[in-house]
């Protein structure tokens, strides 16, 4: 076609590697045009840039009409027109019609405006890299014309980076300081991102017996770990000691990572260990987990709601007994409770709790499971009811850590042992 008439266009780009580099597009005019999938996939990373959007297109993706209404994109709701690309930094050719896109490409090669096209990468003169981002690191991968080959190469950088099994120590001074890391459930996998990368880069770490044990085999030698459950406490109580180790470390210049069961925040007493060090003018990260209460019971199939069956549900602490005077929960109000009840840290309680229930007028027959050490290689599930569930737990020897939940939601969906 004679637009394309440019010296450029006689050279054989193929013999020749891409050139990366990044663009940095805050304020800077970019248009896409089409509103398919392809823009879908990649308006999110243009709008995270900062970049002033346009989007040329006669329709769009629901998502990306969110993003238009949203104020993230400004929206031509029209067909390509010759000079859209006018006074653009880039551009995203992506609509499905081959001919408007070979003239919006024409009209890129004139205005020397870096353009990718979807539908034909050698007609483009830019190529979007697989990236992916951990901690300030963005890392691209270009391998061609081979887009799978790339994403899987990001993919493994990423998450080397991010587990800590691909080397690349920090070449600035760390901030020492704590991480309050919630490690889930007891399945190493269940950790977030987040915690596993702090946990590679820890010096010290301070663990919880219901922590994900499997990981701290993981950490390098030099990691000093520290069993929470046999710090010598002395005259103190035991969370007291546990915050003074947080605190001698962290001054000793060490990065440490204070690795809980479930969530920080849900009984995990983590508050309390928060206020100690900024008491002590400790710096203090706190990375959420994926709470017991919720992903255990989803490990054996039971939803802790479900549609016409629970709109709520509760989650309470079952480490005292109801007519214990220190506890602070309100059994009758739970009783009358039409939605799902998940006790934690209640097995040698349980008995005593589901007495509490069916008294404040609980059906007996309303069914409980109980799930022991969910998500590990151990995990089991009992299934019982409030009038059984006492002696349920003497015969099957159910003992902690177990989630226990009560409700009609433990009959749904496909029994899982």
């Amino acid at each position: 076609m004679a637009e394309h008439a440019d010296p450029a266009a006689h050279v054989d780009h193929d013999e020749h590697p891409a050139y990366p580099v990044g663009l940095r597009l805050t304020g800077r005019r970019v248009v896409v045009l089409g509103g398919g999938q392809v823009a879908q996939r990649r308006l999110p990373a243009l709008i995270a840039a900062g970049a002033d959007i346009v989007l040329v297109s006669p329709s769009a993706t629901p998502s990306v009409e969110a993003m238009a209404a949203a104020g993230e994109i400004r929206w031509e709701q029209r067909p390509y027109a010759e000079g859209d690309l006018t006074d653009a930094w880039y551009a995203l050719i992506a609509t499905s019609d081959a001919e408007t896109n070979a003239r919006a490409s024409a009209e890129a090669e004139r205005t020397r405006t870096w353009c990718v096209r979807s539908d034909d990468a050698s007609a483009a003169t830019a190529w979007t890299p697989a990236t992916g981002r951990s901690e300030g690191v963005t890392v691209a991968v270009l391998t061609g014309r081979d887009p799978r080959r790339s994403a899987a190469v990001r993919d493994a950088i990423i998450e080397g980076l991010r587990d800590g099994s691909l080397a690349a120590p920090h070449h600035r001074t760390r901030t020492p300081g704590v991480a309050l890391v919630g490690g889930g459930p007891g399945d190493p996998d269940l950790i977030t991102v987040r915690g596993r990368r702090l946990l590679a880069e820890a010096d010290v770490v301070i663990a919880d017996r219901l922590g994900p044990r499997d990981l701290l085999d993981e950490l390098p030698p030099h990691v000093e770990v520290i069993d929470a459950a046999k710090i010598p406490y002395g005259r103190f109580m035991a969370q007291e000691a546990i915050n003074n180790a947080l605190i001698e470390h962290a001054k000793a210049g060490k990065a440490v990572v204070r690795l809980k069961g479930g969530d920080p925040f849900v009984f995990g007493r983590g508050m309390e260990e928060a206020e100690a060090l900024a008491e002590a003018g400790i710096p203090c990260t706190v990375v959420p987990g994926i709470s017991s209460s919720i992903s255990v019971p989803g490990a054996v199939g039971i939803p802790v709601t479900h549609r016409g069956v629970a709109h709520e549900f509760t989650v309470v602490s079952g480490h005292v007994a109801p007519d214990d005077e220190r506890s602070l929960v309100d059994w009758a109000a739970l009783a009358k409770l039409r939605g799902t009840l998940v006790v934690l840290m209640g097995v040698d309680k349980i008995g005593a709790i589901a007495q509490a229930l069916v008294a404040h007028g609980k059906r007996p027959d309303t069914p409980v499971a109980l799930v022991q050490e969910g998500t590990t290689a151990s995990q089991r599930r009992v299934d019982a009811t409030l009038a059984t569930v006492a002696e349920r737990v003497r015969t099957e020897d159910v003992r902690p850590p177990a989630v226990i939940v009560i409700g009609e939601v433990v009959t749904v969906g496909p029994r899982k042992a």
